[in-house]
């Protein structure tokens, strides 16, 4: 069994990740900074229930990426054997409005978490990467081998940038280095400002969604246990440098998601339709032949059914959610 240290980990993601390694008998630390972006009493919600049913394997640390000294000193401490990497700024439209923030987190943190993996020696190294690396691709399915690919946000382009500069750890330090672009996870303790969430708890409420454009853009949704599954196969079965795209390979248009919900909901949507957003793609869809082959990743949960026990957990848990869309 391997410690495995996992940034991010306290998030969406993150948590379902730490909570299914401890399950298969690894040791987990959980490095999170609990920023603002969305309440942090969500995040520690997240996560606390792990302290204390795996007390002796799972440590939930404080501390940012972007600081080198705590870094080192978190390594000097513990004995890591693989990093699942996915501490980031999020979203696609906030990162238009603060490039900077976004340049400064998930490039100068994923830069000097590198630099750290390279001092200590660690050998596995896995980076959550994004479908907004695809920008507005019209060749669909997305393929791995697309290499004129031009992201249209500055999210999308620090993951693109981050995709690069984890091959060239891998070809300076013989890293073994998966980059995963992840199409638009969604399940229980989903972040409150995506869309699928913020609709929900709109609709629950009674009040009006925003929908950004006529709803035939489409996204390809990937149920967290689908992704989680995949996640662990690559820390299982994953040599050298690969990318590989984790999805569905199906597509839901945004009118059929809002239909989806009102049918787990049992209530009708208030739509106001408003202009498309800069930096939104009109599709994402991913080919996942190569996963497939692979890490023999097999998604298994429809949107029907993601959507039913999305919307069962959120009945169980409703919190107000921000007004914001991702």
């Amino acid at each position: 069994m391997k410690t495995v240290l996992v940034t991010g980990g306290a998030g969406f993601i993150g948590s379902h990740l730490c909570e299914r390694l401890l399950r298969e008998g690894h040791s987990v630390i959980c490095l999170d900074n609990f920023d603002s972006y969305y309440d942090p009493n969500l995040k520690i919600r997240n996560v606390q229930n792990l302290g204390r049913k795996y007390p002796d394997r799972f440590e939930i640390i404080t501390g940012d990426i972007r600081n080198g000294q705590h870094l080192r000193g978190l390594f000097e401490k513990n004995r890591i054997d693989a990093v699942f990497h996915l501490a980031a700024r999020a979203g696609v439209r906030p990162s238009i409005a603060d490039p900077l923030l976004y340049e400064d987190v998930n490039l100068k943190g994923t830069t000097t978490l590198l630099e750290a993996c390279k001092e200590f020696g660690i050998k596995d190294f896995i980076f959550a990467s994004s479908s907004s690396v695809y920008g507005e691709n019209q060749r669909v399915p997305f393929s791995e081998t697309d290499l004129d690919i031009q992201p249209i946000s500055p999210y999308g382009a620090t993951k693109r940038a981050g995709e690069l500069l984890c091959y060239t750890y891998h070809h300076l330090y013989e890293m073994n280095i998966a980059c995963l672009r992840i199409f638009t996870a969604y399940g229980p303790r989903q972040r409150p400002e995506m869309a699928i969430h913020k609709f929900t708890s709109l609709m629950d409420q009674e009040k009006e969604i925003q929908m950004y454009g006529d709803g035939s853009s489409k996204r390809d949704y990937t149920y967290i246990d689908d992704l989680i599954d995949g996640m662990m196969a690559v820390l299982q079965r994953h040599k050298g440098f690969e990318i590989y795209n984790l999805g569905e390979s199906q597509t839901t248009s945004l009118k059929e998601l809002i239909g989806l919900i009102e049918s787990a909901l049992g209530k009708k949507a208030k739509i106001k339709v408003m202009e498309p957003q800069p930096g939104d793609v009109s599709i994402t869809y991913a080919d996942i032949t190569k996963a497939k082959r692979l890490l023999n990743y097999q998604p298994k949960v429809s949107m029907d059914e993601g959507i039913r026990r999305f919307v069962e957990w959120y009945k169980e848990n409703r919190y107000p959610s921000r007004e914001r869309s991702d």
